[in-house]
């Protein structure tokens, strides 16, 4: 079997989708019901082949009632290219989708009941995922966008701040339209927890990124971009500046002079291997 085959042995479905296919069966919506998991299937496996065409570790793709997630084992250290490429893969699958509808439809191969509803699902599920709110792809396309310009800290900062208050804009819009809706409730639980879970646990995302970092799962980083800290900063201060798709030469200054140079591979090494967690990066420079 081909290594794009086996992506379906990966997919996961999420126990609440079995009971809202059940209440789709018992009111009579199991047709629309169907689509829509056709077209978020189709959506996932869009970002998941594109992920397997770039070598990305993949460990599930997980089916929800409005939507789905490719879940991988890269923690920002991919180039931002293969992330862009990766994240629209997933949006693009709707483009091809109303083009082959529009054509059955025109020559009558699929009445008009069918292809209206296809057709509204895939806008609103287009429309919804481009959104700017984590972990949506208008979130993730948010995050690659900021993180041009910003420290991996800074740019998961300014992501989840920014997506937290379009998030609230969203969401009152919402309710005011449609407050009856249960599927915006489940929306509006679903995004509120991925925010709140995705706050807490942001230092834990920044670690895994450094880690994959000193474990030399990098790749094609984009360019070198030096860093000039004071010999008695903290070397967890250090890390803290490391910026996605960037390598880090570290200059360090000593009474305004440099004072010496240490390669990212050093620092990463003293953090994690010699467990230096509370060390001065001043100090590293007689160490190698």
């Amino acid at each position: 079997m081909s290594e794009y085959g086996k992506l379906l042995f990966k997919i996961r479905v999420h126990p609440t989708l079995w009971f809202v296919i059940g209440i789709a069966i018992l009111t009579a919506h199991f047709v629309e019901v169907m689509m829509l998991l056709l077209i978020v299937f189709i959506h996932e496996m869009g970002h998941a082949v594109c992920a397997q065409h770039f070598k990305w570790r993949i460990k599930s793709i997980q089916l929800l009632p409005f939507g789905g997630a490719v879940e991988t084992e890269e923690y920002g250290n991919k180039s931002l290219k293969e992330d862009l490429a990766v994240v629209l893969a997933g949006p693009l699958q709707h483009v091809w989708l109303i083009g082959v509808a529009f054509l059955l439809y025109f020559f009558t191969i699929i009445p008009y009941e069918l292809y209206q509803p296809f057709l509204y699902m895939n806008l609103m599920l287009l429309i919804f995922n481009l959104l700017p709110i984590w972990p949506l792809d208008g979130g993730r396309l948010l995050f690659i966008g900021i993180s041009l310009y910003c420290t991996f800290l800074e740019a998961q900062k300014h992501t989840l701040h920014f997506s937290a208050v379009f998030a609230v804009l969203a969401f009152l819009t919402w309710i005011i339209l449609d407050p009856l809706n249960l599927n915006i409730w489940l929306i509006i639980f679903f995004i509120s927890l991925s925010l709140v879970m995705e706050w807490r646990q942001r230092y834990y995302a920044f670690i895994r990124f450094l880690l994959q970092r000193h474990y030399g799962h990098t790749n094609d980083l984009a360019k070198l971009k030096p860093i000039s800290v004071d010999s008695q900063e903290p070397i967890y201060k250090v890390l803290e500046l490391f910026q996605r798709g960037c390598k880090h030469p570290v200059i360090i200054m000593k009474n305004g002079k440099e004072s010496g140079s240490l390669d990212e591979t050093e620092i990463l090494h003293a953090y994690f291997s010699e467990k230096m967690t509370n060390g001065k990066i001043g100090d590293l420079l007689y160490s190698y």
